[in-house]
């Protein structure tokens, strides 16, 4: 198979993402090529043969260097001059496959897009209108301001693909807004490592309730839904703490500014060992306004939390098993949810357990498994 990726692989955020599919495939027997922008960090793992197209002489050349877009379209080139080596799939991302689907379809290659968020267009007005409900703006060069040029490029993508790949329902229901109809799709999941994101040693003592939140802090991640809860449940007069790590928006910590200061809010700054939090929380809340599948939901199951999340962060949990969903926006039920966590020990105790006990189908092994089976259900039924 062939395996595209237009940014450095390996990098946090969707760069990690795809350097731990790529490992699960090659752990299962796979025979991948990568075609990747560059690599970051160890390329143990990856297999023996890595394509650097903005590499040169171990050197990485910045996407800025070529202009962005220039630097994407080049790599969708270089990568659809490799169809000619008789591959049977190819797992292309956002923004720079138009050439390398083309080439797939022309060789009879089922080409498959991954989809890391919702449909874009859906995502860029999901955003905007919860931005302009806060009386914000999006700040220059945001993911999810509105860009047509990239709209244009993603369906033509979604026009040429044989499927997009859905990491969870939010993604594949979004596609149903598509005015054209939705491409043909199939589900697949992230995970976690097992190597970064551990158990505690010991159980977490009947001590004071600790709720907690890793991510960017910005309108899309919904912090200021988990502040109302929070503020509402009056958990902070009662000793309870609620951590929020990541870092800010400007405009946004400043209008979330007297939330901040409730009873209990403690912030930290961005931390390179998110596991480290986790495990000494209770439960982890995301109330995203949108998502793909928040590798995040993953990780902190894995240390053993319990969720809050909305139905639109992906998180691959049962609602009333591992933690509780919400509707986006719905902070009465959010806030019910967060003290009923807060004031059943025993509840809360037997969701950690069932989080627990399904652990192992989070991982990225389990996600390279049912990749695979992807992967074969897609070479069945053919390019389209």
């Amino acid at each position: 198979m062939l395996y595209s990726f237009p940014h450095v692989l390996g990098a946090p955020g969707i760069g990690t993402t795809a350097a731990n599919q790529v490992r699960g495939l090659v752990n299962r027997g796979l025979e991948v090529t990568v075609c990747t922008a560059s690599v970051a960090g160890s390329r143990d793992g990856l297999g023996g043969d890595v394509i650097e197209t903005l590499s040169v002489a171990g050197r990485r050349i910045p996407h800025r260097a070529l202009g962005g877009d220039r630097a994407l379209r080049y790599h969708d080139w270089r990568a659809s001059r490799l169809l000619s080596e008789g591959f049977e799939v190819v797992h292309g991302w956002p923004i720079a496959s138009v050439r390398t689907f083309e080439a797939a379809r022309s060789a009879g290659v089922a080409g498959l897009r991954e989809s890391p968020n919702t449909y874009t267009r859906v995502a860029y007005r999901r955003v905007a209108e919860e931005v302009a409900r806060l009386g914000l703006e999006l700040p220059a060069g945001a993911s999810h301001q509105h860009n047509s040029e990239r709209l244009a490029r993603e369906e033509r993508e979604y026009d040429l693909c044989s499927f997009v790949l859905a990491p969870s329902h939010a993604v594949a229901e979004s596609y149903m807004e598509r005015e054209s109809g939705p491409p043909p799709i199939l589900r697949h999941r992230y995970g976690f490592d097992p190597k970064r994101f551990e158990l505690p040693a010991q159980e977490r003592s009947d001590g004071p309730f600790r709720l907690l939140f890793v991510g960017s802090c910005d309108p899309r991640k919904g912090v200021h839904y988990a502040l109302e809860a929070w503020k509402a449940s009056g958990l902070g007069e009662r000793g309870a703490t609620f951590v929020i790590a990541g870092r800010w928006e400007s405009a946004y910590r400043k209008l979330l500014a007297p939330m901040l200061s409730l009873p209990g809010v403690e912030l930290c700054e961005f931390t390179d060992d998110p596991g480290a939090l986790m495990r000494s929380a209770d439960a982890f809340v995301l109330p995203s306004i949108e998502e793909g599948s928040a590798l995040v939901t993953y990780e902190a199951q894995a240390c053993g939390c319990v969720l809050l999340v909305s139905d639109a962060a992906g998180a691959l949990m049962a609602d009333d098993t591992h933690g509780f969903v919400h509707a986006v926006g719905d902070t009465d039920t959010l806030t019910a949810q967060l003290s009923e966590l807060a004031g059943d020990p025993v509840g809360l105790a037997g969701m950690r357990h069932a989080v627990i006990a399904h652990r192992d189908q989070l991982t990225w092994a389990a996600a390279a498994a049912r990749l695979e089976d992807v992967y074969l259900e897609a070479i069945g039924r053919g390019p389209g």
